[in-house]
């Protein structure tokens, strides 16, 4: 950066209620403490044409703000911010985008025009980056492996007996948290719901599960429920790098996760943690059953500093790749 300079950065994502997405939000905060101008622009159109239609709009947010960069979330975005030339663009993929085959390939086409691609998963490389594919050659040294942070507070260092007396939780009760919304059918509840039925005849230990939908609750809320669960249990079809995971590490809860995105490597090494390889409900059923006895914190919060996944880190990495553009 230059001396005495703040650069001024647009953050292209979509509008929910007035706030860009949460981890958006909260990867903006780390950013502006370290000196950066940092102004948000919201997408309210859905599908290609909704964002598309959106295009007078950023124009018109680009000329106001004059902004040295552009970093915009999700591939959709990443195209529609690049549809103007002026302003050199930088694109973060999240899963979706280069999952979901449909979007993919306007993906591709952000890639392609973006100054620098970010994905946050290992996996989402390998799919956006196939070997017989036209762009990667170009896009070999256009592009950074780095997942979202996550923000370290300490609400997240209650113990599950503090946390439960917050939430009127009683101490023998075995609480188990969904990874998202039950009527989100990515995230598979159904699975879920019959491993966790598996799980309860399985052993006396395991009896009277309670599958607790993470939904509708504020990130305080969202912390106290981390601290006071057995566990969080992931069934999700497909996923990038999940938030989730990330938060019930730093709240130092034991994780059950079928093995997509990035969760696999997330995990590695942190006790009370499991990847199950299968979606077979007997399988996530006997890792409930493991998980569910483990007593205290996990060391998943270190496990974030060793990955370098706070967002004060991870903000520290963006900006190192802003450096490269502007």
């Amino acid at each position: 950066m230059e001396k005495g300079r703040k650069w001024k950065i647009l953050v292209v994502g979509t509008w929910h209620n007035g706030y860009l997405s949460s981890y958006v939000e909260e990867q903006i905060l780390p950013l502006r403490a370290l000196g950066l101008q940092v102004v948000r622009y919201g997408i309210t159109g859905k599908g290609l044409m909704g964002y598309l239609r959106c295009l007078p709009a950023l124009k018109r947010a680009i000329q106001q703000h004059q902004p040295d960069l552009i970093h915009a979330h999700y591939g959709l975005s990443g195209l529609l911010a690049n549809l103007q030339r002026r302003v050199p663009v930088v694109t973060t993929y999240h899963g979706s985008d280069i999952n979901v085959p449909a979007v993919r390939r306007f993906s591709k086409i952000a890639m392609c025009l973006s100054a620098h691609n970010i994905f946050v998963s290992q996996r989402n490389v390998t799919l956006a980056l196939s070997p017989n594919s036209l762009i990667t050659s170009r896009l070999k040294k256009r592009y950074t492996l780095l997942p979202c942070g996550v923000n370290l507070t300490d609400d997240q260092l209650l113990s599950r007996s503090e946390a439960r007396k917050i939430l009127g939780i009683d101490d023998d009760a075995k609480v188990v948290l969904f990874a998202g919304a039950f009527a989100n059918a990515v995230k598979d509840a159904p699975l879920a719901q019959e491993a966790v039925s598996f799980a309860s005849n399985l052993s006396p230990l395991a009896s009277n599960l309670t599958l607790q939908e993470l939904r509708g609750f504020s990130r305080a809320e969202v912390n106290c429920w981390m601290c006071a669960a057995n566990c969080l249990l992931l069934t999700s079809k497909t996923e990038g790098s999940p938030q989730v995971i990330k938060e019930a590490m730093a709240c130092g809860c034991p994780i059950v996760s079928v093995d997509v995105g990035d969760v696999a490597e997330r995990v590695s090494g942190v006790e009370g943690c499991y990847v199950v390889r299968t979606r077979e409900p007997r399988d996530i059923a006997q890792a409930l059953q493991q998980a569910i006895t483990f007593e205290g914190k996990t060391n998943g919060r270190d496990r974030i500093l060793e990955m370098g996944l706070s967002n004060e880190q991870v903000a520290e990495r963006l900006i190192a790749i802003y450096e490269g553009i502007v």
